[in-house]
C-alpha cells in the first residue's frame, strides 16, 4: 500500500447533527490529524484498508434507517460522498434492551469488503430480524452485492437475532474466503440472551449449521442505560494465526444481589467472554432464492445522509 503505516478513525458530532468526522495518523496513533468531512449525518462507521491503500468506511446514517459506505483513494487527505449499499428495515427487539442495526465489517485478503447488519425484510410482518450481509464488488467500495440472508434459521422460526460481529480470515479471499459471524439471539418467544457462531467457507455463498455458545441469560440481568439493558451495544470475532475464529463478547451471570442487575449499586456481573477454543469455518446451508417479505420503512434516498436535528435526543455513547 504506499499509505502503508497510516491509521484512521471515524466518529460523529452529536451537537452538529452527526456529522461525520474522519482523522488520520501516520505515526502509529500518537498524534491525529484535524478532523475531515464529507458532510453528512452518520453512526458507526468502520474503516477497513485494501491492500492498494484505499479505504473504505461502511456506515449507517444517523437515523439508522440506510447502511452505506464512502472511500478514501489519497491516504485520508479526503473522503469520498455516501454510496447506499441498501435501506435497513429494522425489527426493535423485545427485553429493553439496547440495540440497533449498526454495521459490522470487515475485509478479505484481496480487498473485498464484507458488512453483516441486523435486517428484518426477510421476515413477514418484520416481527423477527434475521442477519444479512453485502459485499463490495469494486475497489473504491461504491458498487454492491444485493442483500443476502444468513441462513441461521427458517425465516418462520420466531427466532430474534441482532448485534452481530463479523471476521473474515485476511489469509483468504475470492470464492473461499472464509466468514465468521458471532452474534446474540433470543430463542423463539423468549428474552433469555443467548450467544450463537456461524461461518462460511465460500464468501458467504453457503453457511455452517448455527452453534449456540451461551444462552439463558436474562435480560434483567445485563446493565442498565439510559437506552436500555445493554451488553455493551458491541460485539466482535477475529481469525487468529491458526486459522479458528475466535468471538468476544459481553455476558452476563445472576447478580451479586438482588434480582436485576442495578437493583442496588454494584450488583451486576457482566463479564467479557470468548469461546473456549476457536472454531472453524464451514457450512453448506444456503439463503438463496428467500423472498423478501417485509418493505416497509426505508426513507428517502434523497436525503437519507443529511446532518439531522437532533433536538437533544439521546445518542449512542
Amino acid at each position: 500500500s504506499p499509505f502503508y503505516g497510516n491509521c484512521y478513525t471515524e466518529w460523529d458530532n452529536h451537537g452538529a447533527g452527526n456529522l461525520l468526522q474522519m482523522s488520520t495518523s501516520s505515526d502509529g496513533g500518537q498524534t491525529w490529524g484535524a478532523a475531515k468531512t464529507n458532510n453528512t449525518g452518520v453512526i458507526g462507521g468502520q474503516p477497513v484498508v485494501r491492500p492498494d491503500g484505499n479505504v473504505i468506511v461502511p456506515i449507517d446514517n444517523a437515523t439508522e434507517s440506510a447502511i452505506g459506505a464512502f472511500n478514501s483513494t489519497n491516504g485520508g487527505a479526503s473522503w469520498s460522498a455516501i454510496t447506499t449499499i441498501a435501506t435497513i428495515k429494522h425489527h426493535t427487539v423485545a427485553g429493553s434492551l439496547r440495540e440497533g442495526p449498526l454495521p459490522s465489517a470487515e475485509i478479505d485478503g484481496a480487498g473485498t469488503v464484507y458488512v453483516v447488519w441486523t435486517d428484518c425484510r426477510f421476515r413477514r410482518g418484520c416481527k423477527t430480524n434475521d442477519l444479512v450481509i453485502s459485499h463490495s464488488l469494486n475497489s473504491t467500495g461504491t458498487s454492491w452485492s444485493a442483500v443476502s440472508r444468513v441462513p441461521i434459521d427458517a425465516t418462520n422460526s420466531g427466532i430474534d437475532h441482532f448485534i452481530p460481529g463479523l471476521a473474515v480470515n485476511k489469509t483468504t479471499s475470492g470464492a473461499t474466503a472464509q466468514l465468521g459471524l458471532t452474534y446474540y439471539f433470543y430463542p423463539s418467544g423468549s428474552t433469555q440472551l443467548s450467544v450463537g457462531f456461524i461461518s462460511s467457507t465460500n464468501a458467504g455463498s453457503t453457511w455452517s449449521a448455527p452453534q449456540t455458545i451461551i444462552s439463558g441469560m436474562p435480560t434483567g440481568w445485563t446493565a442498565t442505560t439510559s437506552q436500555g439493558r445493554m451488553v455493551g451495544d458491541y460485539i466482535s470475532t477475529s481469525y487468529g494465526t491458526d486459522n479458528l475464529a475466535q468471538g468476544v463478547f459481553a455476558t452476563a451471570s445472576a447478580p451479586t444481589s438482588g434480582t436485576n442487575c442495578s437493583d442496588v449499586p454494584d450488583n451486576c456481573l457482566e463479564p467479557t467472554d470468548t469461546f473456549t477454543s476457536g472454531l472453524a469455518a464451514s457450512g453448506s446451508a444456503s439463503s438463496a432464492g428467500d423472498p423478501v417479505l417485509f418493505g416497509g420503512g426505508g426513507g428517502n434516498g434523497n436525503n437519507l445522509w443529511n446532518v439531522v436535528n437532533n433536538n437533544g435526543s439521546k445518542h449512542r455513547d
